[in-house]
């Protein structure tokens, strides 16, 4: 034996341990009389275990692989679906869906900037990543106008206009969008479906 087992302390232990334990007849006679009133779990076949909802929980890498495998499956699904399509003849199912989509841009706005002086003007916003090379606007006969015409999808864009490639100015005939932190003052524009503004 190690000095440990003769400790008075392990051998009180040990003895605790082998003591027996001894229960309160009255308490065991509850305990039994309650476990009785439970009711008796019915089981169910197995078929409709099998169609019981259950949580399934999933770690943020097994859910990007899966959301990942579902827009492969979605994308090659209608890869097939147009190849075959591709295919019909005329009046076939490809004519019906093409004539069921909506365009990307459903709207054809107008824009027009007053700025007699300037030498070149661009219009900057959402829709063009506030590019000032993207979208030039051209000057109207008349020599004080600008204008462009674009081709806008449904909602709230912000918008500026870019005078000589330095200055930008709010449009005076729309709304002011709140601060954008940049220090730039943008406008806004509201695009209805259909509407041609």
């Amino acid at each position: 034996m190690t000095d440990s087992e003769l400790h008075p302390y392990v051998e009180l232990i040990a003895r605790e341990a082998k003591r027996p334990v001894v229960s309160d007849p009255a308490a065991r006679a509850r305990i039994m009389a309650a476990v009785r009133a439970e009711p008796i779990p019915q089981i169910r076949p197995t078929w409709q275990r099998f169609l019981e909802p259950r949580p399934i929980r999933l770690s943020p890498l097994a859910a990007t692989l899966l959301a990942a495998s579902l827009v492969g499956i979605g994308v090659f699904g209608g890869t097939v679906v147009h190849n075959r399509d591709a295919h019909l003849p005329s009046g076939g199912s490809m004519t019906s869906v093409a004539t069921t989509q909506l365009p990307v841009s459903d709207t054809v706005v107008r824009f027009v900037f007053i700025a007699p002086r300037a030498s070149k003007v661009s219009i900057v916003g959402d829709f063009n990543q506030w590019d000032s090379t993207k979208t030039p606007m051209v000057r109207v006969a008349n020599g004080d106008e600008w204008a462009v015409t674009l081709p806008l999808s449904e909602g709230r864009h912000l918008y500026s206009f870019v005078v000589d490639g330095r200055e930008w100015t709010a449009d005076p005939s729309a709304p002011l969008a709140p601060d954008d932190g940049f220090g730039h003052t943008s406008s806004v524009k509201l695009v209805r479906r259909g509407s041609a503004l």
